[in-house]
């Protein structure tokens, strides 16, 4: 049996998850503050988070708006303190999927109207360059396709609706 401490084990499995979130497009920084602030379970002000991850305040301040703006994280108070405290979502699963398919479908959004503009354009004769027919045909068709496909990614984004609770949440109130 290896000899690890708490504090060794805490790290590893901070590392870890901090691994699987960054996969939403978090930064490694912001990343591991998800994961220490939803390893905790309580919440912390950004003098406990920057000491838990010998980072400077001004790093957390940074990271804990983002996740803020993500909706990962809230602001608490805590009676009688007069720091902010703030604490991760429980709900990990609907949380991140809520973010992140809201961000996909505007990703998706935004470049398929990017792509139809230039159709439109390509359709007025905004642009002059010699090519035959056939190859502005092609073109065309090719960019019919990358809408199509940007229009299909945005919808199936849209109809993944993350469940209130998972079987994970499920099994730990029981």
């Amino acid at each position: 049996m290896s000899n690890h401490s708490l504090k060794d084990i805490n790290e590893w499995i901070t590392n870890e998850f901090a691994k699987t979130v960054e996969m939403f497009g978090l930064t490694p920084s912001e990343a591991r503050l998800f994961a220490i602030l939803y390893l905790e379970g309580v919440p912390m002000t950004l003098d406990e988070m920057s000491e838990a991850l010998g980072k400077s305040k001004t790093s957390m301040s940074t990271g804990i708006r983002t996740l803020l703006e993500l909706n990962l994280v809230e602001r608490v108070w805590k009676k009688g303190e007069r720091k902010d405290f703030y604490r991760a979502d429980e709900n990990l699963y609907k949380k991140f999927m809520s973010a992140f398919i809201y961000k996909w479908v505007d990703a998706a959004n935004r470049q398929r109207q990017s792509l139809e503009q230039i159709g439109f354009k390509l359709a007025q004769g905004n642009y002059s360059f010699s090519a035959e027919p056939e190859e502005i045909d092609e073109l065309n068709n090719r960019l019919d396709d990358m809408i199509a496909f940007h229009q299909l990614l945005e919808n199936a984004f849209l109809k993944i609706k993350p469940a209130a609770s998972t079987p994970i949440d499920q099994k730990r109130n029981h």
